[in-house]
Formats: C-alpha cells, sequence, structure tokens
C-alpha cells in the first residue's frame, strides 16, 4: 500500500491523529521560541507537508499552537500553558505528603520534616511534630537553612549533579563562618558517606542532645528536588534503630516522588507557597 493512502487509512483513526497531534505538540516546542516553519516539523516527524498541515490547523483552531502569518512559524499556543499551569494548582507537594508526615510522626514517635530546595538553601515546607520536643535548624514551617545545614538539605545537596554541588559548596561556605564543625571538608566527607549509604546522618554537633535522618526526595526526571527527614533525641537513634528509620522513609520518599507534580509551584517557588512566612 502506498503512503497516500495509508496516510488515508490514518486519517479514520482517532488514536493515530491523536498521536500525530501530540507528536506534532512536541517537535514545536522543540524549537524552542524561534518556533518551526511546516516543512521543519514535516521533516522532523517523518509526515508529508499536507498531512502536517491539516494536523496543525486543528492545534491552531484549538489555541494549542499559534502561527505567525509574517514568518510563517508556529509556536506552542497559549492555551497549552494555561493548561499547565492549572494542572500545577492541585495535587501539591504539601497536600501529596501531609498524610505521610503525620503517619511517619505517628509510627516513629519523631518529629518529621519535608524540605524543599529554594536555590542555595533549603526551605521546611512542612512539618509533624512528635512527643518529644527538640531543636531545629529550620524551626516552624517557612524555615530556612543552608543546603548541608541538617539532614535533610544535605541530602538535596549530596544528591545534586557534581557541578551545582560545587557552586552550592563555594556560595555557602562564607556563610557558614562560625558554625562550628561546618567546613569545606566536613562537607565534602558528608556529602561522599551520604552518596555511598543513601541517606543523611552525619552528625555536626551544633543541636546537642539531637540527631537526625534525611532522605532525598527525587522528581520524574531524577532530580533531588527535596527531602524527609525526623528530628529525634540522640539516645532514641540507635544503630539498629537507624536501619528501619533509613527504610521507612526511603520508602514514603519513593511514594512521595511518584506522585510529584512537575509544575508544582513549592518546587520552583517555594517562598510563594508560605507568602511573607518565608525568609527571602
Amino acid at each position: 500500500m502506498c503512503a497516500a493512502q495509508n496516510e488515508g487509512v490514518d486519517q479514520q483513526s482517532p488514536k493515530t491523529s491523536l498521536q500525530r497531534g501530540l507528536a506534532i505538540l512536541r517537535a514545536v516546542a522543540g524549537h524552542g521560541a524561534d518556533g518551526a516553519r511546516l516543512s521543519d516539523i514535516a521533516r522532523d516527524l517523518g509526515m508529508t507537508p499536507p498531512t502536517t498541515h491539516r494536523l496543525l490547523k486543528v492545534l491552531v483552531a484549538d489555541r494549542m499552537v499559534d502561527y505567525d502569518g509574517t514568518s510563517k512559524r508556529y509556536r506552542l499556543g497559549l492555551d497549552l500553558f494555561v493548561m499547565a499551569a492549572q494542572a500545577g494548582a492541585c495535587g501539591s507537594l504539601r497536600d501529596i505528603s501531609r498524610p505521610i508526615l503525620l503517619r511517619l510522626s505517628a509510627t516513629l514517635r519523631d518529629t518529621v520534616f519535608l524540605l524543599v530546595r529554594s536555590g542555595f538553601d533549603a526551605v521546611c515546607l512542612d512539618r509533624a511534630d512528635g512527643p518529644f520536643p527538640i531543636s531545629s535548624f529550620t524551626g516552624d514551617v517557612g524555615g530556612r537553612v543552608m543546603l548541608g545545614v541538617g539532614q535533610g538539605s544535605l541530602a538535596i545537596l549530596s544528591h545534586l549533579p557534581e557541578e551545582e554541588q560545587q557552586e552550592v559548596i563555594r556560595f555557602n561556605l562564607p556563610r557558614m563562618q562560625g558554625m562550628g564543625l561546618l567546613d569545606e571538608v566536613y562537607l565534602h566527607t558528608a556529602i561522599a558517606r551520604t552518596r555511598r549509604q543513601g541517606f543523611a546522618n552525619q552528625p555536626s554537633g551544633m543541636l546537642p542532645g539531637v540527631s537526625g535522618v534525611g532522605v532525598p526526595i527525587f522528581d520524574h526526571q531524577g532530580r533531588a528536588v527535596a527531602a524527609l527527614s525526623i528530628g529525634t533525641l540522640t539516645e532514641r537513634l540507635t544503630e539498629e534503630r537507624l536501619g528501619v528509620v533509613v527504610s521507612i522513609l526511603q520508602r514514603e520518599a519513593a511514594s512521595i516522588s511518584r506522585q510529584i507534580n512537575p509544575f508544582d509551584k513549592a518546587l520552583t517557588r517555594p517562598a510563594t507557597t508560605f507568602g511573607s512566612q518565608a525568609p527571602q
């Protein structure tokens, strides 16, 4: 059967048309802000110009794609971004994680923290308090701490790409002056240990009588964007209990990772989640 006949059969298949329409959206997106010509899209997808043009007309009519008659280029339409923004309004990381934090706090009888990365810092997005009063680096919800300080932020820092990791260390080291053990040797040692074992529990000695454990939370692209951690009395975190706590935290962190909404503003602009509560 010739190509023209194949296209005639495909036109009768809604599934094929939908797949081609989605492929066109991806092709247009791939050309970035400059947009793409009809011939570019047809070539990229191995489709004939008439078929490509027919599908583009539908996408333009539905405002998924914009067409510039002067440059004769196609770009992603505003309505597509509106849909993406609406998707980001539901299923927030905080909403997803809240029942998990409460369950962990009740099960482990420790204070549980949810941290998200914010530039060179980590912000406490939520916490569930256990029965034992403890001090923490972030304090209440909305509190901010440098990446590398505390187990949750260390778990995030340790799983960043190496170049990004080094940039954070260079920026934060001067900010850490006067913070006891926190120096370049400590950070590199703690990062290597955290990467090797998959969780952070490096003692800093800055909060006497308090210990913690932190595990990273990854997004759908495998980037460390958040962390689950606990803070507890040092005598409660025995070597035997440590393994159990880590296993539980990692299981819950994996569950959160699978549910992460890529458009969640808490992962891109965490300060706006708290309004005036979070320091800038």
